[in-house]
């Protein structure tokens, strides 16, 4: 069974490791650092994450040789990300995506474009966790309902009995938990990934913030 959301990040290089698993962590999942491809090996094979990030600099073995491994014992489902600093023409991407890698990013590379990329794969793999199980809570599910009806941040307030300003926190939120940039681009996924239809909404959490919505300034 495909662990909930767990992202592989693997790398010798600290600051890529860090900087790629604080995004996908902002985004709603959870990641583990690997320096080595047989850290990589061992652990995907015992709890079948939801995807790999592999830089082909390791401490043990090629990039190369661990997307070879990794797609050996974990199959085609398991949806797999090269990244080079050093490899970066386009025969060594030709050789990373027939060794068996999914898509292939040399760096410097945005976090936000991994993030997007990794969505895009996540959504087609077999028994992926899809977008619907970001966990937004009761009150932002039901502000990104308002937006995909095409109402503006003010009238969302207005219907809800709230401050614009704490629609706009909530909206911000919301943004992150999906990975994206804009209310256009959140709406967009509403409609790509089927979130408002009926038996997919976005997986609610608790809505703690609703006593806040009633302080004063809010």
């Amino acid at each position: 069974m495909r662990d909930n959301g767990v992202v592989l990040v693997v790398s010798s290089d600290a600051d890529v490791r860090h900087t790629v698993a604080r995004r996908f962590e902002r985004a709603g999942y959870r990641a583990s650092e690997l320096t080595s491809g047989e850290g990589a090996l061992a652990t995907a094979t015992g709890s079948a994450p939801l995807l790999v990030v592999l830089d082909l600099e390791l401490t043990d073995m090629s990039g190369y040789e661990a997307c070879h491994e990794l797609r050996e014992q974990c199959g085609e489902q398991l949806p797999i990300i090269i990244i080079s600093g050093e490899r970066t023409e386009p025969s060594d991407r030709v050789a990373g995506l027939l060794i068996g890698a999914d898509d292939y990013l040399t760096k410097p590379f945005d976090p936000d474009e991994l993030l997007v990329r990794a969505r895009r794969l996540q959504s087609r793999a077999p028994g992926a966790l899809p977008v619907a199980d970001v966990p937004l809570t009761d009150r932002e599910v039901q502000i990104l309902q308002l937006l995909a009806d095409g109402l503006s941040q003010e009238r969302i307030a207005k219907d809800l009995f709230i401050s614009a300003k704490t629609v706009g926190t909530h909206i911000q939120r919301i943004l992150t938990k999906l990975g994206v940039h804009s209310r256009t681009e959140a709406v967009a996924m509403v409609y790509r990934y089927g979130l408002m239809a009926e038996g997919s909404r976005p997986q609610a959490v608790p809505d703690r913030e609703r006593a806040d919505d009633a302080l004063p300034g809010r």
